[in-house]
């Protein structure tokens, strides 16, 4: 036999035992994802979750759509009119004035147990899942890992969420195979994310469930009760659509600069719908589309609003649409459509071009933060311009 037919041979035999070799003898390399979901089982483990709740983390594999769909988020990308259009739409309102009243018993209880009205709460129920019709696809495990692992900011909020998801698995709320949500791991009717879920879910029902994947009533009572804990007060309006006055200095326009009612009113500032009352409830002015367009104070029930969704868009949303259930009407001031808000990637290189001309923003990460804000309302005073933080196609222009 030649010595090329027995290398050929050789090779032939090489290559069928490899093929025939079992994963135990091959060992495969394990992945950063593996690596890390057993670095969080140790954390679970440490924390005194059961071999058995932990084993819903073997075979978990990365979600690619999460990821794009947290970049994606509708609040920070479209304009306010148009959000708005979205989410106070005729037939999300139609929806909800059937659901108030075919769901008027269960409303009674809660606004007796919890002091939140029930506008509101059907707001928030008809925003966040068309009043149950829709509660997400994503498998809450899955998506938690996915954020955890390779989420950029939101990494720690991943992984601190996933450990709090296995927890509620552990308390047998619901199967693991039944927990689909939002991509960033909402869930229910009222979408609550696992650690407002373990610190504010109720059993409204009294059957030893905190059920708000299936039960109406638990879930509008889990929404009533973390409003109710973030501060909401059904003796004050969450805000009122105001007028300024020929003038105003609009660097007051932050949601971190309060003022009283009072104070407000003896700047000139006006009511558009309502009369604004005079007194030390305290308030600060939202722009959402700049010095020319809407303006609203928004009272310290905005801010509650704010800790369900941190999107002042959100949060503004549900307060027009809670109005509207309740009989009132939408925004009466016409929007500034002419100037559109930046998308992310624009805002990424305003946020540069600001840093660079010695205003600093941080690191430009396209987001319309605090430090932004004050870059673009610092860089507005000295040149003379509106100084209402509000980023435009114009501005960035300006800058270019």
């Amino acid at each position: 036999m030649s010595m090329r037919h027995i290398n050929f041979t050789l090779s032939l035999l090489v290559g069928f035992t490899l093929i025939n070799m079992s994963p135990l003898t091959i060992a495969s390399p394990v992945s950063g994802f593996d690596k890390w979901l057993s670095d969080v089982k140790v954390s679970a483990q440490a924390e005194g979750l059961s071999e058995a709740t932990l084993n819903n983390l073997v075979g978990l594999t990365m979600d690619p759509d999460i990821l794009a769909l947290a970049a994606r988020q509708p609040e920070y990308v479209k304009p306010a009119w148009d959000y708005l259009d979205t989410m106070v739409s005729d037939t999300r309102l139609n929806k909800g004035k059937s659901m108030l009243a075919s769901n008027q018993a269960i409303f009674d209880r809660l606004e007796q147990t919890y002091g939140v009205n029930r506008f509101l709460l059907t707001a928030i129920w008809g925003m966040e899942t068309n009043y149950g019709g829709y509660q997400g696809k994503k498998h809450v495990l899955r998506a938690l890992a996915t954020l955890g692992y390779d989420g950029g900011r939101r990494k720690a909020f991943g992984r601190q969420q996933l450990i709090a998801a296995l927890k509620i698995l552990e308390a047998g709320d619901i199967p693991a195979d039944k927990m689909y949500g939002s991509w960033a791991g909402a869930m229910g009717q009222t979408q609550f994310i696992p650690t407002t879920y373990l610190g504010y879910a109720v059993d409204a029902t009294g059957d030893g469930k905190r059920d708000i994947w299936n039960s109406r009533e638990d879930a509008l009572g889990s929404a009533a009760n973390y409003l109710k804990v973030s501060g909401w007060r059904d003796d004050i309006r969450w805000g009122y659509e105001v007028a300024l006055p020929e003038g105003f200095d609009f660097a007051q326009a932050d949601l971190a600069h309060q003022k009283t009612l009072k104070q407000w009113l003896r700047q000139g500032v006006r009511g558009v719908k309502k009369q604004v009352p005079e007194n030390n409830e305290k308030a600060a002015l939202y722009l959402p589309a700049g010095y020319s367009g809407p303006a609203f104070l928004v009272t310290d029930n905005f801010r509650a609003i704010l800790r369900y969704n941190t999107a002042p868009f959100y949060a503004l949303a549900i307060g027009i649409l809670s109005d509207k259930l309740g009989g009132g009407e939408g925004v009466r001031t016409a929007w500034p459509k002419s100037e559109r808000p930046l998308h992310p990637s624009e805002l990424r290189e305003l946020q540069s071009l600001l840093t660079n001309a010695g205003y600093p923003t941080g690191k430009p990460d396209g987001m319309m933060g605090r430090k932004t804000r004050d870059a673009i309302r610092a860089y507005q005073k000295k040149y003379e311009l509106q100084p209402d933080g509000y980023a435009t196609p114009a501005l960035l222009n300006r800058l270019k």
